[in-house]
């Protein structure tokens, strides 16, 4: 069972590098995602048996990459991409892992070419690089599974029928990609923050790889605001990653972590990047959250709610969205009364129907208001409509305390 629990590990930590080093080699994602699964399923028969290898991410790379030239060989009309594979592999046990990342910030350039509408650019990324299913990227974009899946099928042959190149673009081109670059990094931290699906409410390593890639990025565009802003943001939020969960991994509200347990090097760091970054006189949307995460991460005895509303305000300018308000109805709550920010949550009603996070910042504003019998129905509503195992055992806690 140790080994077993190893693999799945090794699994969610190396799938993503070693799918975007076979894409390089082979052009193909299809034949990609199959040879690394295949590589998996050896590691399953084998690791139980002589034990899990000095560095699994190497031994399953070399699997993946053999398994992909066998397939390639036994194709006579692929006699030229086997020759530049062939090229460009070699034995993964005699070098070091370090290019692997590189193949990954390729694999998202890829993913966000501008020839992909935007929704294929996020899609694709979320089932290639953050390794969701079909299925919860279907219920992330509230579409049908089969329909999601054509969309992916779609996205894939459109990168290999227009011939798309499989690299970070030359610097006079980057700017057309950066927007999407920046897009599908966020929502790749996000799912690592806050999971959208599991047992686990943070994935620790999806938030780690995503952080990585955002350094990447900055350092490939060290001008670029909105670059900095969002490894800034990424920073501070994963920050309070060691507070945002107890003993029994359920989820602990902001307002009862344990501020010690905070990253102080990382707030500082976070600080410093939001600094430069402002100083250059174009905040964004990224900019403007990262401010925010900074007012809690800098507070002292008190936060400055009236401040937080102003950035959200700020913030529903740049991106208008139901979530951002209903943030925005948080933080009027703590500066002016929950009977001001309940009004605001009210008016989300119809834009945010089906979703848990209304029905649980209501009850949270019902119980400031002392109506409890409200209160615990609106928890109940959203711990049926939670996506995840803790944040349903949260939600449902918080019914059974006020009960």
């Amino acid at each position: 069972m140790v080994v077993l629990d190893g693999i799945a590990e090794v699994f969610r930590a190396e799938r993503a590098r070693i799918v975007a080093t076979l894409i390089r080699m082979t052009g193909d994602w299809d034949l990609a995602e199959e040879c690394v699964m295949d590589a998996f399923a050896q590691a399953l028969e084998t690791w139980p048996r002589e034990g899990v290898p000095h560095r699994p991410g190497g031994w399953l790379t070399t699997v993946a990459r053999r398994r992909a030239l066998d397939r390639l060989r036994r194709s006579a009309v692929e006699a030229t991409k086997l020759r530049e594979a062939a090229e460009l592999s070699g034995d993964e046990e005699e070098r070091d892992d370090g290019g692997i990342g590189d193949d990954l910030l390729r694999l998202i350039f890829t993913c966000c070419h501008p020839a992909l509408t935007p929704e294929a650019r996020v899609a694709l990324t979320l089932r290639t690089v953050a390794g969701l299913t079909t299925a919860e990227i279907a219920r992330a974009f509230l579409v049908a599974e089969p329909t999601m899946a054509k969309r992916l099928v779609r996205a894939r042959r459109k990168i290999q029928h227009a011939r798309i190149p499989y690299r970070v673009p030359p610097a006079h081109l980057l700017p057309e990609r950066t927007g999407s670059v920046l897009g599908v990094l966020y929502l790749l931290f996000n799912e690592g923050y806050s999971a959208t699906a599991g047992a686990e409410p943070v994935r620790r390593r999806l938030c780690a790889e995503a952080i990585r890639l955002a350094r990447t990025l900055v350092e490939l565009m060290p001008d670029e605001p909105e670059a900095v802003g969002l490894l800034a943001l990424m920073l501070l939020h994963d920050s309070r990653r060691e507070a945002r969960t107890d003993a029994a991994g359920d989820l602990v509200a902001l307002s009862d972590q344990d501020r010690t347990r905070w990253d102080a090097e990382r707030i500082a760091e976070g600080v410093a990047l939001l600094d430069s970054a402002l100083r250059r006189g174009r905040p964004g949307p990224y900019q403007v959250q990262a401010a925010i995460a900074a007012c809690h991460a800098t507070a002292g005895e008190s936060t400055d709610w009236p401040q937080i509303a102003l950035l959200y305000g700020r913030l529903a300018k740049l991106v208008p969205s139901p979530v951002v308000e209903l943030n925005r109805a948080v933080a009027v709550a703590m500066a002016d009364g929950p009977a001001a920010g309940l009004a605001l949550v009210d008016r989300l009603a119809g834009a945010l129907a089906g979703h848990h996070l209304l029905p649980a910042t209501r009850a949270h504003l019902l119980r400031r208001l002392d109506r409890t019998a409200e209160a615990v129905a609106a928890y109940r509503e959203a711990a049926e409509l939670a996506p995840t195992d803790a944040e349903r055992r949260y939600l449902a806690r918080r019914a059974a305390e006020l009960s």
